[in-house]
């Protein structure tokens, strides 16, 4: 039985506050038509709503799990492996397992408005 002024000990995860650390690439807001394939005839559209050259965060339309591999096709790139890192609703975030090259991720995003360029975690972080 524990007394009142013992310690209590926990284990919890624990990912930083300062999610700029663990980003590798700029990340542009995008607004993409792609699909998804998870192996076999499986297949779903997506839209990818933020993009690097290491990762993606898409909107989605059926639900994606957690540390699943998944097939994105991205328009000019093609198809691209990607590991699912997390998953709600509506959204996911992919980590490609190759990045894209940097002329293709330029020709993804040159056509995107430049204002709304940003780096590091956004007001929702995963």
């Amino acid at each position: 039985m524990r007394t009142p002024n013992e310690p209590v000990l926990f284990n919890a995860e624990f990912e930083s506050a300062n999610g700029s650390e663990q980003r590798r690439s700029t990340r542009a807001p995008v607004a993409l038509e792609a699909d998804i394939g998870r192996g076999g005839l499986d297949r779903t559209l997506c839209k990818v709503t933020d993009l690097s050259m290491h990762g993606a965060r898409l909107q989605i339309y059926s639900q994606l799990r957690k540390g699943s591999m998944i097939w994105l096709t991205l328009p000019i790139v093609g198809p691209i492996v990607a590991i699912v890192r997390w998953s709600d609703d509506f959204e996911a975030g992919c980590k490609f397992e190759q990045r894209i090259a940097p002329r293709l991720f330029k020709r993804l995003v040159k056509d995107q408005p430049p204002q709304i360029w940003r780096t590091g975690w956004d007001s929702n972080p995963r």
